[in-house]
């Protein structure tokens, strides 16, 4: 008679978290990625909105 091979140790399995995901800020809901921000230069932000409008917003 064979014997089965001892089965090898896995890894545990990742534990769930049930905590608010909406609670959390995301990396979406940063600059970081999209380019720093200047500090605060209304007419700077004016003309990138205006630069960066799609053409289905006039």
């Amino acid at each position: 008679m064979s014997t089965a091979p001892a089965p090898e140790p896995r890894d545990p399995k990742p534990a769930l978290i049930f905590d608010d995901p909406l609670s959390q800020q995301s990396s979406d809901d940063t600059d970081r990625g999209w380019g720093e921000r200047s500090d605060g230069d209304s007419a700077a932000d004016l003309k990138r909105f205006l630069d960066e409008k799609p053409p289905h917003h006039l």
